[in-house]
């Protein structure tokens, strides 16, 4: 850490940028639909059926146990937390602060009062913050909620909110089975031999959520965050019909840019066009097409 902080290599990032704001999502889907919205950073709504799922939800200005310093945020949210719908379920990959904000927390309970799926260790900091609804599963784990079931899947990261409880507790990404297909959310990631893993268990997911920021320096940030070849690799391991990067453009955690991590990895799919990937902007909400290879392929060939 000492070295990477006295010889960094960081690219310049603007102040701020006022996200325009994305078109509210609907409420409520119909049965067997499959909607996504990309807020930003790791935080995406799915919308399955007549659910509604969010991912390490953050809305705070900085991610930090204080609002007067720590990482700032430099994207508005794509959508304002009021225009949110009703939230079922939080998926919690790990505890650091751009993953679990309490903040967001104690909104969404005060507002939704939310089931929250989370890694072991991680309930009792939840359980303080007042809510009661809490599944707190290991890697390998899971637990239907209504007409889905929740898998707790590994992820190679680490976990700390302080100076003495580094891997306290665990980090996970998370695989949601349902009538249509799966969806997974990686969490926050560095490549490892957990995707092929999780690709014997779980084959051919309808999406993945795929992290591919804070990457650089390699030697320093390689264990712990993927980089765009890294996902890349993880898709064809995966074998998603889509793919969808997250973690990045929001909050300035190491040495690349603001848009470095996106545009590497439109240049590296230039090369592969085999590979189904949707690229969102803040806000934006897509509803995912029928299942068929051809469909899903044709639909992104932007």
């Amino acid at each position: 850490m000492l070295e990477w902080l006295t010889h960094r290599e960081k690219t310049a990032w603007q102040k701020w940028i006022s996200t325009p704001r994305g078109t509210p999502p609907p409420e409520r889907l119909a049965s067997g639909e499959l909607r996504v919205t990309f807020v930003n950073h790791a935080t995406v709504l799915l919308q399955i059926g007549e659910l509604n799922v969010i991912t390490d939800p953050i809305w705070s200005d900085r991610a930090s146990p204080v609002q007067f310093a720590g990482p700032r945020r430099h994207r508005a949210p794509g959508i304002r937390f009021e225009d949110l719908p009703p939230i079922d379920v939080v998926l919690l990959s790990h505890n650091h602060y751009d993953h679990l904000d309490t903040r967001t927390l104690r909104r969404l309970k005060r507002r939704d009062a939310p089931t929250i799926y989370c890694p072991l260790g991680v309930a009792a900091r939840l359980r303080r913050l007042g809510f009661h609804s809490i599944v707190e599963l290991d890697w390998w784990q899971h637990q239907p909620f209504r007409e889905v079931v929740i898998h707790g899947v590994p992820a190679q990261h680490f976990s700390a909110r302080g100076l003495f409880d580094r891997n306290r507790t665990l980090w996970c990404g998370w695989q949601i089975e349902y009538a249509n297909g799966g969806i997974l959310f990686a969490g926050d990631t560095g490549f490892g031999p957990h995707f092929s893993e999780i690709a014997a268990r779980f084959p051919a997911p309808r999406l993945a959520l795929l992290p591919i920021g804070a990457y650089r320096p390699r030697w320093f940030m390689g264990p712990v965050h993927m980089g765009p070849e890294e996902a890349l690799e993880a898709h064809a391991i995966l074998k998603p019909l889509m793919s969808m990067p997250i973690h990045y453009g929001t909050f300035s955690l190491a040495d690349d840019g603001e848009s470095e991590p996106v545009d590497h990895l439109r240049s590296l799919l230039a090369d592969r066009p085999e590979q189904a990937w949707r690229v969102l902007q803040e806000g934006e909400g897509w509803m995912l097409p029928t299942l068929t290879v051809s469909s899903v392929l044709s639909s992104t060939r932007d």
